[in-house]
């Protein structure tokens, strides 16, 4: 008799609701990886690389559901996963969650996740999608760090149209819930309106 795999769990720690996954997927991929700089020195044919710092490991999957057996709207179902996306109205962070399948478990933040929709019913609901996420891993730690006073050498980030401030503090900071310190580094009257393009100072660990 085959075991059964355990059924995949995405868990958001601050609250507790644990939102189960219609179908476990197929496969999912693990990154990690380093940052390194080059450092050009004529007359070298390769120049030597320095180790900048760790990337945060992330992990990516597509995940399955169908509604078309019940003719109901599969966004029910969707919504639960895309609403982890959302930072919360007072932190502005987005929830920490924990992806767990068996015996293998992710603490993590939600970084994206792209829908396709690909069956509906007559009248246009859609009763089968497939999404596409994007986990980045969450880990904390604790740095002493004054506005002005920076503990490394800041890092000049030109902000895209996708960046979010938890995000930037998640990437370079290691902890979402730091955004503030990135905030108060640019004087940013509005944290959730970033001007793309815009040159941002992240503070040093």
């Amino acid at each position: 008799m085959t075991a059964q795999l355990a059924k995949a769990l995405i868990i958001d720690t601050g609250t507790g609701e644990r939102i189960p996954v219609m179908y476990n997927p197929e496969e999912y991929r693990v990154e990690q990886g380093n940052e390194l700089a080059e450092i050009g020195i004529p007359g070298l044919a390769a120049s030597p690389v320095q180790y900048v710092r760790g990337r945060a490991r992330t992990l990516t999957m597509d995940l399955f559901f169908d509604t078309y057996e019940q003719a109901a709207d599969v966004r029910a179902h969707t919504r639960r996963l895309t609403a982890l996306l959302s930072p919360a109205p007072r932190s502005f962070t987005p929830p920490v969650l924990l992806f767990v399948m068996g015996r293998f478990s992710f603490r993590c933040v939600l970084a994206q996740a792209d829908q396709r929709f690909t069956m509906f019913l007559p009248d246009g609901t859609p009763v089968r999608a497939r999404l596409s996420v994007t986990f980045r891993e969450y880990t904390e730690v604790e740095f002493d760090t004054q506005r002005g006073l920076f503990a490394g050498p800041p890092t000049v980030h030109n902000l895209t149209d996708r960046d979010t401030l938890p995000g930037l503090a998640a990437t370079y900071l290691g902890d979402p819930a730091r955004w503030r310190e990135i905030a108060e580094a640019n004087d940013l009257p509005d944290p959730l309106r970033l001007p793309p393009g815009r040159p941002l100072i992240i503070p040093g660990r």
